[in-house]
């Protein structure tokens, strides 16, 4: 009964916090629109120099900067928990009745949400465009996109936590990590010319293997080997960074 009662707890607390954090994007569907100026600027500057005229590049080039959008998109998740450190917030909820676990899963879930939202606006403006993704891959690449997005808001959010004394260092590290995962993902520009070095640490890269099951679902290669490479990675992602979240929430209350 106790164990039944501490679950239910935690998931109603999950879903309370994601709630919360959800409220502000729901009551100023402005804040949405932001994120989207980023990839929509990579499609404006880089898709007319990969247009071939028959919508075949788009299926290459979307799906890298739907990827793209959730990497910088989550990725920055932490500075919302730094500003509720900071304002004390945090701090308030800690000394709740709330399951411990439910503050930082709610703030994860919380990422699920608008990174959906934007991948299907972006989808939609460039459907006039000649972009023709497969119906049933579209639908499994969302997914596999959310999972992402769970994963590396989660990392986001325990590195906040872990420099919680030193905030500065949340955006060096972001900075300093993030661009290179970009260009070693192959998302932008294909890495089959670049030097040896380069193409093993992009196979070595998770985010390589989420891009390319990207692509083989809106082309509805459904059966395609690299879906499973995509999706493992993107669950190691998602399953680190609960582990890791929760193990810096756990030092930050000690």
């Amino acid at each position: 009964m106790t164990t039944s009662i501490a679950r239910r707890n935690l998931l109603s607390d999950t879903r309370l916090i994601a709630a919360r954090e959800l409220r502000p994007a729901m009551n100023d569907p402005f804040s949405l629109v932001v994120g989207l100026v980023q990839p929509l600027f990579f499609l404006l500057l880089f898709g007319p120099l990969l247009d071939t005229g028959n919508g075949s590049s788009w299926e290459w080039f979307i799906p890298g900067v739907l990827v793209m959008a959730a990497l910088f998109g989550t990725a920055g998740a932490g500075s919302n928990l730094q500003m509720d450190l900071v304002s004390g917030i945090h701090e308030r909820l800690l000394v709740s009745p709330m399951a411990r676990p439910a503050l930082f899963l709610g703030k994860s879930l919380k990422e699920f949400v608008p990174l959906i939202a934007q991948a299907v606006v972006v989808i939609l403006i460039m459907l006039p465009f000649g972009f023709r993704p497969h119906p049933v891959g579209a639908f499994l690449g969302l997914l596999l996109l959310g999972i992402l997005g769970l994963g590396i808001g989660s990392l986001s959010y325990a590195l906040a936590l872990a420099v919680r004394d030193q905030d500065w260092l949340f955006w060096t590290v972001h900075q300093t990590v993030l661009f290179p995962l970009m260009i070693l993902s192959g998302m932008l520009l294909p890495l089959d010319t670049a030097p040896a070095w380069m193409r093993v640490l992009s196979a070595a890269n998770p985010l390589t293997h989420v891009v390319n099951a990207e692509r083989e679902l809106f082309a509805g290669h459904l059966t395609s080997g690299s879906l499973g490479w995509g999706v493992l990675a993107a669950l190691i992602t998602a399953t680190l960074g609960a582990l890791l979240g929760l193990r810096a929430l756990t030092n930050s209350t000690r």
